[in-house]
């Protein structure tokens, strides 16, 4: 776990929000870390201005992955990026339409998102607009379903051989 720092939690917030305004959407912290939702529209320049800002400094992309909202029929990005200066780290989400699940790829900003752009695609089915070789890395290029997306039951509901009282149902 990371030391929580409300004090750098809030410069991050307080130049995030003069810098780039409504792009901001909301911020909370979530399991001791700042968690702050942009709009897909800006993860660029907000990605880029957290890495280049002198004072924040956030100059390593920790984690990069996809979520899946089926109720709100969206789907994210969640980037956790680190500043080795500072000891701080904080989470950037933003998402996207279903229906379109398109956001501007940051491979220009840490070219470590290749790869982990890629998984993002492969699972999620997000396209990164810009990313210079987007394709399948884990599942087959011949597929055409994204695994991770929660469209399927975890089970066959039509088995009629399993006993569902040993699991409390």
């Amino acid at each position: 776990m990371y030391p929580i720092n409300p004090d750098r939690d809030q410069l991050v917030v307080s130049k995030l929000s003069n810098r780039f305004g409504n792009a901001i959407e909301s911020h909370e912290t979530l399991s001791d870390m700042l968690c702050i939702t942009v709009k897909k529209e800006f993860i660029q320049s907000i990605l880029l201005f957290l890495r280049d800002d002198q004072e924040l400094q956030y100059n390593f992309l920790t984690t990069l992955c996809g979520m899946h909202y089926p109720e709100n029929k969206q789907l994210g990005v969640v980037y956790h990026v680190h500043s080795f200066v500072n000891n701080h780290r904080i989470r950037i989400k933003t998402v996207t339409e279903l229906s379109n699940p398109k956001i501007p790829t940051i491979t220009t900003i840490w070219p470590a998102a290749n790869w982990m752009e890629r998984e993002t695609y492969d699972f999620y089915g997000i396209q990164f607009e810009g990313h210079p070789n987007l394709k399948r890395i884990l599942n087959m290029d011949e597929m055409t379903d994204f695994p991770m997306r929660k469209e399927f039951p975890l089970e066959d509901q039509t088995r009629e051989d399993k006993d569902d009282s040993m699991f409390g149902r």
